[in-house]
């Protein structure tokens, strides 16, 4: 089992929820403020080290296998398995966007935001 930090389509009511397989919610948490965020030509939203910003998601406890087997197969290529540090502090998975598609053009920066569902809503 490892805790799983979601912040786009794997969050609740979300596209890839069902990747999940039931996976229990822990909690809703934000991630420390040193992130910046992206939404990813509007498609899914990626967190990447080294801004200011805070980022709200779901933390999940998800069994190895259904992370590797169901949640990292649906996961965009732009994509990569990384670790996150919490608001309070803690170490948590989650997906990150992958140093090689840091400067792409299709990238709008949603740091200000720090919300997928609140930037989708104010699209």
């Amino acid at each position: 089992m490892v805790l799983m930090f979601l912040n786009g389509g794997g969050m609740r009511g979300g596209p890839l929820h069902e990747q999940l397989q039931g996976a229990p919610l822990c909690c809703v948490a934000r991630s420390a403020p040193k992130y910046h965020y992206f939404s990813v030509g509007d498609r899914f939203p990626a967190m990447y080290e080294g801004g200011s910003g805070s980022v709200v998601g779901e933390v999940y406890d998800l069994p190895l296998a259904v992370l590797r087997d169901h949640l990292v197969p649906a996961e965009p290529p732009e994509l990569e398995l990384g670790v996150v540090e919490l608001e309070d502090g803690a170490a948590c998975l989650a997906t990150v966007l992958r140093p090689s598609f840091a400067d792409s053009p299709g990238l709008t920066d949603i740091t200000s935001v720090g919300d997928w569902r609140a930037y989708l809503a104010s699209r």
